[in-house]
């Protein structure tokens, strides 16, 4: 998952963790070399629903997308709607390059590298929704900073998304639950928790399919799964 540098919430020119795990299959491979070279995001430039689609359209933006499962779902679910996955790791990028051409899914866009590299390029106020799922909850008190929940990404959120845009974020892990609701009570100016009682938060919400980790995180450690979502006032 990408994160500001330690020590500096303004720098966005830092990655943490591994960027690549086993060997890639041959099919993943050549999905990686011929179709994400199709839908890759621009290196350079503005990133928007004209320069990726070629018209508007309403533009989603997902941080980490792990294997992509959920933004293939919801690229399904909304085929006029663009999509843009930012994902460092290879083989999770591979994994949504698999989903992408067996679903022919032509409104999805994917930038492999930092997220919020892709995301300072997207134009203010541009983005429908912002979806933040399970994000390393890098759980000591030392690497704090590196947890994407963090003001400064935060505020960019806010700048990206359009008025009554939303943004989804959620997680299985209690730290990283605290950190991010302390972080949140600080953006009330912006933000409005669309919350109505303790099931608005513990059961997930119509459109939000569950992934591959978070099953894994609910079946197999018998974890928690916590579901928020926040309105761009």
């Amino acid at each position: 998952m990408s994160a500001f540098k330690e020590g500096d919430p303004t720098t966005l020119n830092r990655l943490y963790g591994r960027s690549q795990g086993k060997p890639l299959r041959a099919g993943q491979q050549e999905l990686v070399d011929k179709l994400l070279p199709q839908i890759a995001v621009p290196a350079k430039g503005p990133v928007t629903s004209e320069t990726l689609f070629g018209f508007d359209r309403p533009l989603h933006f997902e941080i980490g997308f792990g294997g992509g499962e959920h933004m293939a779902y919801r690229a399904d679910l909304l085929p006029d709607h663009g999509f843009i996955g930012a994902e460092p790791f290879l083989n999770g990028v591979a994994q949504a390059l698999t989903h992408v051409h067996e679903g022919t899914l032509a409104n999805v866009r994917i930038h492999h590298g930092d997220a919020l590299d892709a995301l300072a390029r997207v134009p203010d106020g541009a983005l429908t929704m912002l979806y933040l799922l399970h994000p390393d909850p890098w759980p000591k008190n030392k690497h704090a900073k590196r947890r994407m929940m963090n003001d400064g990404p935060v505020r960019m959120f806010a700048d990206k998304l359009k008025p009554g845009g939303e943004f989804r974020f959620g997680t299985d892990h209690p730290v990283y639950l605290r950190h991010a609701l302390m972080v949140m009570r600080r953006f009330t100016d912006v933000f409005e928790w669309v919350v109505e009682d303790r099931h608005s938060w513990e059961n997930r919400p119509s459109g939000w399919c569950e992934t591959r980790y978070e099953h894994k995180a609910r079946t197999t450690y018998g974890h928690e799964v916590w579901y928020f979502r926040f309105r761009r006032k």
